[in-house]
């Protein structure tokens, strides 16, 4: 099952953690995209009173001593540096402006985590930041939680907040397997963008009752669990139970069947296991 996704987090988790202690230090990310209420860190090594804290307003600018309002809305940092070099040696202040501009606050941009995870809630998007470095801020997964996550990219003209999963905008949605994010396949790591929701659904249910240790309803966290896996989810089973008599009570076009099944067979959310005794 799933355990190693709470160690891989939860290590990562000190990294967002080191980086939400050090919000107010500025960050070097020059492909992030300014907005409104962002706060840049604007450095001048020409004159030091041109270096400063400025606040981006709703319209996306900022008034920048010398030449007044700046259009910084939709630039990258690095697009706005040259945009205020240009200005400043234009206007003959400076003939070769050194001029560094970085980001102190991240307001303007921010994805949403929902779901199985322990501290759901909006969090401000990052410079370059990944799908793993969004569970760890939310503070990883819970144990209820299934085998995959979903980020949904928000469609033109949405309205800021989370959005859910929905089968007629599947272009907008991006399915994970966290068994390959846990294995280390960088490409499940999805880089995240303005707006993204990351759903984390809770897993389906399976259910053991019978010959074993601890009967009961267990999360159904990955795809292809055998019956086997199942049942050492409920502790494996009692002297007086069978491996061979084992049953499993499946619905099947709304009608119930009852199936003999193997230790290897795959079991499916909603299935009823019974461990039956032995014979002898």
């Amino acid at each position: 099952m799933l355990l190693l996704l709470p160690i891989l987090v939860s290590a990562l988790a000190q990294v967002a953690a080191a980086q939400t202690a050090t919000e107010g230090q500025p960050s070097p990310a020059t492909d992030y995209v300014v907005g409104a209420q962002d706060i840049l860190v604007i450095t001048s090594y020409d004159q030091a009173d041109l270096s400063g804290k400025f606040t981006v307003e709703a319209d996306g600018t900022f008034t920048y001593p010398l030449i007044g309002r700046v259009t910084a809305g939709n630039l990258t940092l690095r697009e706005l540096e040259a945009e205020l070099k240009k200005k400043l040696k234009n206007e003959n202040f400076f003939t070769n402006p050194q001029i560094t501009v970085a980001v102190e606050q991240y307001r303007s941009q921010k994805i949403f985590v929902v779901g199985e995870v322990r501290t759901p809630g909006s969090y401000p998007l990052s410079g370059d930041m990944n799908l793993v470095e969004a569970l760890a801020r939310a503070g990883s997964t819970l144990p209820s939680a299934s085998g995959e996550v979903v980020i949904v990219r928000p469609g033109s003209g949405h309205v800021s907040g989370p959005v859910l999963p929905n089968q007629d905008d599947a272009e907008n949605v991006v399915r994970i397997d966290i068994r390959d994010l846990q294995n280390g396949t960088l490409s499940q790591n999805a880089a995240l963008h303005d707006g993204d929701t990351i759903f984390v659904p809770r897993a389906e249910s399976v259910y053991v009752f019978g010959q074993v240790k601890s009967p009961g309803a267990y999360a159904l966290q990955q795809r292809d669990t055998t019956v086997l896996q199942t049942l050492s989810l409920a502790g494996g089973v009692t002297d007086r139970g069978s491996t061979g008599r084992i049953r499993i009570v499946r619905i099947v076009d709304g009608e119930k069947q009852e199936l003999k099944v193997k230790l290897g067979d795959t079991v499916l959310p909603g299935d009823t296991i019974i461990v039956q005794e032995r014979f002898f």
